[in-house]
């Protein structure tokens, strides 16, 4: 006989997904509009297209298919991340076109290209929460931290002055912290030893390693893509920069994972989620990178933080903080966003010539990581209290990490 799994989310699922639905098709239709005329970003369809599908692939098929290694959770893995990256990049929309309302929400490929930068934030956090967790809660953790992301980019913009770009790419770093925080608020007895179905098959793994090469093909136009069109330079510059950031991180990353393995053999692991840290951190600072070996060098110390990080770090954070991060998005984006932060901190500081310009420059830089990890952290322990309810009806142990508490499968279903 089949074994018994959890409930029907039917009350819960099915209403949720179709009131907050219809209540976003209401807010379109009474306060957006396609905006067709006016460019103030200087974009023409013809050279923001490609690079709209370009993040569209990465959010939908990259990080969709990267959380696939989980041998029985391939089904939720890609199918949830859709659901999610959707559900959040409506709201995205709506949340930034609140900051420069002017009876209309405007809409056009810029707008959608924002969005779902915000909504890979949500993506990476959901990573730490991977298999513990049912579509029911994915989706306020969607809309939760859509809202503090949004939040953060309001107030560095607002208060700090802080560019655009430069608020939208700490993204990972806000990410990777409210996905610990809340991964640390719902920790589970027994969460500092692997879960009985937390397993990797050569095959899952195969399709998780087709997630990695999407994001590595498509991550030089997720870094370019806020730059202003009208300096081409700076859309040159970071893309080659982040290309060689991506090509030696994995070199490194292969290397180091062969020096760290006990049997000199590659990681696979390692391989796909290593590779991505010269994208992240050069990413973070690439408004201040102008010199190739300056990239070269941020994606070698990225490489080598977060493979050390993968190999050693999440094992100690489940047995001493029992913060059992399923896809180690602490070492995959928060290390690799940290390092990028410092490396644009030193860049920008070396080429200042006046003192007091780095000094006030340094506070500012502090204080925008400061309040980036501070709004994260508490936002993700909101969410975190909120999912705790019983209402929301979590998976038990023995139910994580499959994808038959969630789909149909006929040839499993009990024949009465």
């Amino acid at each position: 006989m089949a074994p018994q799994y959890a409930p029907s989310l039917r009350s819960r699922l099915a209403p949720l997904l179709l009131l907050l639905q219809l209540a976003f098709i209401v807010i379109y239709a009474f306060y957006t509009e396609i905006q067709v005329h006016g460019k103030p970003h200087g974009d023409t369809f013809s050279n923001i297209y490609p690079e709209f599908q370009d993040v569209n692939v990465m959010v939908i098929f990259g990080f969709g298919f990267l959380c696939t290694f989980l041998v029985r959770y391939g089904f939720s893995a890609s199918a949830f991340n859709l659901l999610v990256a959707v559900m959040a990049t409506q709201w995205a929309v709506i949340l930034n076109g609140i900051e420069d309302y002017r009876g209309k929400i405007r809409l056009d490929l810029r707008s959608l290209v924002e969005a779902e930068m915000c909504t890979a934030s949500v993506l990476i956090s959901i990573g730490a929460v991977l298999g513990k967790t049912n579509p029911v809660q994915l989706i306020p953790i969607a809309l939760l931290e859509v809202s503090g992301f949004i939040l953060n980019k309001w107030v560095l913009q607002t208060l700090l002055k802080v560019r655009l770009v430069n608020s939208i790419m700490m993204l990972h770093i806000f990410g990777a912290f409210f996905g610990l925080m809340l991964t640390w608020i719902l920790q589970r007895k027994g969460s500092e030893w692997r879960f009985e179905k937390e397993k990797i098959h050569h095959r899952s793994g195969l399709f998780s390693m087709l997630g990695t090469l999407f994001l590595w093909m498509f991550w030089p136009s997720f870094n370019s893509v806020l730059l202003d069109d009208r300096n081409s330079w700076g859309k040159l510059g970071a893309v080659c920069s982040t290309y060689l950031a991506l090509a030696v991180s994995s070199v490194t990353a292969a290397a180091l994972s062969v020096l760290s393995s006990p049997k000199g053999k590659l990681n696979l692991i390692h391989l796909q989620q290593c590779s991505l840290a010269g994208g992240v951190a050069v990413g973070v600072s690439m408004s201040v990178v102008h010199q190739p070996w300056e990239a070269m060098m941020i994606g070698f110390t990225a490489a080598v933080v977060s493979t050390i990080g993968h190999r050693y770090i999440k094992t100690q954070m489940q047995l001493a903080f029992l913060c059992h991060d399923t896809c180690a998005v602490l070492s995959t984006h928060g290390l690799p966003g940290l390092l990028g932060w410092t490396a644009h901190l030193l860049l920008q500081i070396k080429d200042c010539d006046d003192h007091t310009t780095a000094i006030h420059f340094a506070v500012f830089h502090i204080f925008t990581l400061l309040i980036t990890i501070a709004i994260s952290l508490v936002m993700g322990i909101i969410t975190g209290l909120l999912l705790k309810w019983d209402f929301w009806r979590p998976p038990q142990d023995k139910k994580c990490f499959d994808d038959q508490a969630f789909w149909e499968f006929p040839k499993l279903a009990v024949r009465k």
